[in-house]
């Protein structure tokens, strides 16, 4: 059966010695403090001097001094004032009322109304189950109750008197004992189920001999006539369990002497079970124990004095261990003592305990840790020292690495784990003379040496460095648990809606918001922090950024592409990395990272005092797969400016180190053991929430958790940052506690994001993300303390130090200002060197434009003179051709009487040579057949009719005189018309020459545009042309006809 105390339990937990008290009832929490039985006693029902007696008794003892490392409220206080309750009880006659206490010994809390049950052997002392068990059967089946008076020590301050320190069983109405029990043998205490039957139950277990081997442990079970009496009760064993059995007097007063300091030496050894019935030493590497799953280990601790005053510790009370460091009290798990006392030089003292791993308090610390991670683990001892008032406890903070239980360790550091402890006491004597000591404080080596390093809370700007935001190319499958970091633009985020009511209010909202664009419906927040639909983020994002009407970035956008950016290497060189996972940018040179590039690269040019900052392109490609480019880079512009977001970049991130600041603060407010463990390691803000704060979780994050957070931060603004952060922290409380240092950075790069790779997951982050507390006026608050913090910080550094880094920083500032009046001095007489170049350049540029500017002048006047000259000639050359115009209409008008009269003459001469030819062929006819009647003469001709006689000659007198008129008048006609297609040749060569010329003349007074001119040069050429082809088809006519 179990043998452990449950961690998560506030009803059951440590008394912070070996004694163990167990209660149902949330409202009794002894570990904490004792004041919440206080309250609950205080609201019973009782009467009015059953209530004077006990809660004014306790009020006025309830009295805690927070001292460090002490079992808290293990100091002395008065659990019940003697002399009060005496006297209330002499008043009101409650000496035998129903389980009320009551002191009539002095030395000791009696209790009436208890009836004993019985008891039963255990196994498990310390086993709540078994407890349970047995306290229903005893309370069920028990036949022989006994009504007892129960009997509890403590003397008047409430300190448990050294000869008394038994609780006795007595005998009502004769106060005869009947049992008792040593207070250092009770090991565990509880009551029973308050909805139960044993509700009026309470139980305790007694250890019977004198060694681990012979011990017989029993659990004893009692019953209240009234339920209420057993929180009483209960309330009593808690105190008189943290006392120290010491004999000590009831008033103390302190010395004036100055406070003592001892040093404690305590040494750690971990041993493990070997498998043949005995243990081995556990290795060590780098103060880091190496521990091996499911086998019972055996812890060994040593304390020795070093310092000169010796102090005697008298016995142990309790061996406590835990994973994690800086853990609560109430957290830690008590296992059992196997052995304790001195050893044989009397100077060191010894103490040995059985651990069981596999109990679930320890399951962090038998659980096998990842590659290069480490677990911490707490191992301490509440020591009774004699002359001090309260228990001492040392508590040991090391690393641990659990591995599998087969793992072999071939070579291991051999030493002990040593811790120094620095005990300082204030010494107080008591009314008696005798002195004791108080405990002032204790602390341990390692924890001095943290403050000697500096790790406190505030940050200085100089300690943080803005590294490269680094996103991994290359990487497992999104849903693997590797150690490899999940790539960024993981998560498919979907776009359907389960929730129809959802739909239908955005519907209303976003219609009501059209409508009226410069007012936000009020139900916008709500419905945002449930989470926008994918399909509306688009139109939403824009209407929370106010850019929906927005049409001058989208201009400027379109402007800004075109010019260049100092920026775009290192963009180009994120654009590769950012959410490689993400099929829109998976591609080199794809749409999706050429619009980003554009983007970030119009943002650099659009804010010239940041440009671009490493992490933009993370929020720019989370805004551009639901919106077009242009009211993407709108969105990111109204982010940057209107929340705030680009004040992160500016002034050295001064307003970055400040909400660094502030979640601290915030953090040390709600989760101060978080905080303490981070402070303690060195864990600055900066080494984890950069990214959180620069990339708006957009960098490592599943997608639908980054929409998420970017729908609320839309529309709460950028305090939600907080809220996320706090979430994360919260959720990770238990892994963060039991990691160190590299273990925490790695926890936050590779496991924090992992744990959100389902939209379940997210969502109940962003339910206790918006459920946790960041009032603005807290963070104005620690803004306030920020600045006075850093102003506080100049003026408190020793002026000679203050002035000694001014000089040298101004020293500095002289030498680089030196330096620069040098560089400035050379540049001045270069540029004097290069200005005088330039000046002689430009003199010998205004010499030569000077005289290009005479010459062109000289041409100038020469181009006027002939323009005029050519104004002259154009004059002349249009009287010419007028001239010649008039003259060419002259001859053609001849000629077209010329033309008339020679077609005259033709068609005469046509009609007569066919006359000719007629009368010539009748004739012919007429000959021919003469000829042929004739035998001599039809001989001179060929069958053809051809005559084949020499051709006679001619007789003058023979010949016909007119027909040589005719001939000699054809010959005459075919002169004539040789002439004149002479003179037509000529006149076309001039017509030629003419229209050279005057194409000349168009050419060179085309400037002046003359339309007149024009119009005449056209004319002349229309003219010209129709002259031509009325020439050759006069020439074609007569050729015709000459033929003929």
């Amino acid at each position: 059966m179990e043998d452990a105390v449950s961690r998560s339990s506030l009803d059951s937990s440590s008394t912070g010695d070996e004694y163990v008290l167990v209660n149902a009832d949330p409202k009794l929490r002894i570990t904490g403090d004792i004041n919440d039985i206080n309250t609950e006693i205080c609201a019973e029902n009782q009467s009015k001097a059953v209530k004077q007696a006990v809660g004014k008794s306790m009020n006025d003892s309830l009295v805690d001094k927070e001292i460090g490392h002490v079992i808290p409220s293990s100091q002395s206080v008065d659990v019940l004032n003697t002399n009060g309750s005496a006297n209330n009880e002499a008043e009101t006659g409650a000496v035998g009322s129903v389980s009320l206490p009551t002191t009539p010994t002095g030395d000791c809390i009696v209790f009436h109304g208890v009836t004993y049950l019985g008891c039963a052997t255990v196994n498990a002392p310390r086993s709540e189950v078994e407890i349970y068990r047995n306290m229903a059967v005893l309370n069920e089946q028990s036949q022989g109750d006994i009504p007892i008076v129960l009997s509890v020590p403590a003397t008047a301050d409430g300190t448990v008197s050294q000869s008394e320190g038994f609780v006795r069983l007595l005998e009502p109405g004769t106060d005869t004992e009947i049992s008792s029990y040593k207070i250092h043998r009770i090991l565990f205490c509880a009551r029973g189920p308050v909805e139960s039957n044993e509700k009026r139950c309470f139980a305790f277990t007694f250890s019977h001999g004198d060694s681990a081997d012979s011990a017989i442990f029993q659990c004893h079970v009692f019953r209240c006539d009234l339920p209420e009496a057993v929180a009483k009760i209960l309330y009593c064993f808690a105190n008189t369990f943290r006392r120290v059995p010491k004999n000590r007097s009831s008033v103390t007063k302190p010395l004036p002497e100055s406070n003592q300091d001892f040093v404690f030496t305590v040494n750690l050894e971990i041993r493990e079970e070997d498998g043949k019935g005995g243990f081995t030493l556990c290795p060590r590497d780098k103060n880091v124990f190496k521990l091996r799953c499911n086998l019972d280990k055996r812890i060994a601790l040593t304390v020795q004095q070093t310092s000169s005053k010796e102090l005697k510790i008298e016995r142990c009370f309790g061996l406590l261990v835990s994973p994690g460091r800086n853990v609560k009290h109430g957290d830690m798990t008590l296992i059992e003592k196997t052995s304790m006392g001195y050893a044989s030089e009397d100077s060191v003292y010894s103490i040995t305990g059985h651990w069981d791993p596999t109990e679930s308090s320890f399951a962090v610390l038998n659980t096998e840790t990842p590659k290069d991670t480490r677990v911490f683990l707490t191992v301490a001892i509440d020591l009774v020292i004699i002359g001090i008032q309260e228990p001492v406890r040392f508590a040991i903070e090391t690393k641990a690495k659990i591995f599998p239980q087969t793992e072999r360790f071939w070579y291991f550091m051999s030493k002990p784990h040593t811790e120094l402890f620095h005990v300082k006491l204030k010494p107080v004597e008591s009314t008696n003379g005798d002195i004791n000591h108080e405990v002032v404080s204790v602390t341990s080596q390692t924890e001095l040496d943290r403050k000697k390093g500096g790790m406190s809370l505030p940050l200085g700007q100089a300690k943080f460095v803005h590294d490269d935001i680094q996103t991994p190319q290359d990487g497992p499958d999104e849903e693997s648990d590797t150690d490899e970091p999940l790539l960024s633009g993981s998560g498919v985020v979907s776009k359907e809606i389960t929730d129809e009511n959802i739909l239908e209010a955005w519907k209303d909202v976003l219609k009501r918001w059209h409508q009226n664009l410069s007012q936000k419906p009020k139900q916008v927040n709500q419905l945002a922090r449930k989470g926008v639909p994918e399909a509306l983020r688009g139109e939403v994002w824009q209407l929370l950024a106010g850019c929906e009407t927005n049409q001058e970035l989208l201009e400027a956008y379109r402007i800004l592409i075109t010019k260049d950016s100092s920026c775009e290497a290192v963009i180009q060189r994120d654009i590769n990395r950012t959410f490689p996972a993400h099929e829109f940018f998976k591609e080199n040179g794809g749409l999706g990272q050429e619009s980003l590039f554009k983007i970030c690269k119009a943002y650099s040019v659009y804010d010239e005092e940041i440009e671009y900052c490493q992490g933009q392109s993370f929020l720019a490609a989370a805004l551009l797969l639901h919106m077009p480019e242009e009211q993407a880079f709108s969105v990111l512009v109204k982010i940057m400016f209107d929340y705030g977001l680009r004040d992160f970049f500016r002034n050295d991130f001064s307003v970055l180190h400040l909400h660094f600041y502030q979640l601290e603060r915030l953090l040390q407010d709600q989760l101060a053991d978080v905080f303490d463990h981070f402070m303690e390691m060195g864990l600055e803000a900066h080494m984890y929430a950069s990214q959180w704060f620069l990339t708006l979780f957009t960098a490592k994050f599943p997608l639908f958790m980054v929409f998420h957070i970017l729908d609320i931060f839309l529309s709460d603004g950028r305090n939600f940052i907080f809220n996320v952060a706090l979430a994360l922290l919260k959720i990770s409380r238990k892994d963060l506690l039991a990691l160190d240092f590299e273990g925490v950075l790695k926890y936050f790069r590779v496991q924090l994001p992992k744990r959100f790779r389902t939209e379940e997951a997210t969502s109940e982050l962003m339910q206790m993300a918006v459920s946790c507390k960041v009032n603005a006026r807290k963070l104005k608050k620690y803004e306030k303390e920020y600045l006075a913090m850093k102003e506080e910080e100049l003026q408190k550094e020793d002026p000679v130090e203050r002035l000694e880094r001014e000089n040298k920083r101004l020293m500095e500032a002289n030498i680089r200002l030196e330096q620069e009046n040098d560089d400035m001095a050379h540049e001045l007489v270069e540029s004097k060197l290069n200005l005088t170049k330039r000046l002689d350049l430009c003199q010998d540029t205004s010499e030569a434009l000077t005289k290009e500017l005479m010459q062109t002048k000289k041409r100038l006047a020469e181009t006027e003179e002939e323009k005029q000259r050519l104004e002259l000639e154009s004059q002349q050359v249009k009287e010419m051709c007028r001239r010649e115009l008039e003259r060419l209409e002259a001859d053609n008008s001849r000629n077209t009487a010329i033309i008339a009269d020679y077609k005259q003459i033709c068609s005469q001469l046509s009609e007569r040579l066919e006359k000719q030819q007629t009368a010539a062929k009748k004739e012919l006819e007429a000959i021919r057949s003469q000829v042929k009647s004739c035998d001599q003469c039809s001989a001179m001709f060929d069958p053809d009719g051809n005559v084949q006689v020499p051709e006679p000659k001619l007789d003058p007198e023979s010949i016909n005189p007119r027909i040589m008129d005719l001939e000699r008048h054809v010959r005459e006609l075919e002169l004539e018309l040789a002439q004149t297609k002479l003179a037509l040749v000529e006149s076309e060569c001039k017509t030629q020459d003419l229209t050279h010329q005057l194409n000349s003349a168009v050419s060179e007074i085309q400037a002046s545009k003359n339309t007149w001119f024009t119009k005449t040069i056209n004319s002349i050429k229309e003219v010209a042309t129709t002259q031509k082809k009325d020439s050759a088809k006069e020439l074609q006519r007569k050729d015709s006809t000459s033929k003929e």
